[in-house]
């Protein structure tokens, strides 16, 4: 997969629950728990934006390139 999702750590690292998370920027476990498996297919902008708002970081401590494309993945 070409970007990954590193939530988890930044979770971790603010010693905030997905579940405080989810309250704050109001979605579902649900979606939240897609998101942070990497298996979500697009996330809107608004919902990244609110999520770096409420855990103090940036898109880049979140989302992050691997360094290859999907199709060298196949």
């Amino acid at each position: 997969m070409a970007i990954k999702i590193h939530l988890d750590d930044i979770l971790k690292e603010r010693n905030m629950t997905s579940k405080e998370l989810c309250k704050k920027v109001h979605i579902t476990e649900a979606n939240l728990s897609i998101l942070r498996s990497g298996k979500a297919k697009g996330v809107r902008f608004s919902t990244i934006n609110k999520i770096c708002y409420y855990l103090e970081c940036d898109v880049g401590d979140i989302l992050k390139f691997d360094g290859r494309l999907e199709e060298e993945d196949e």
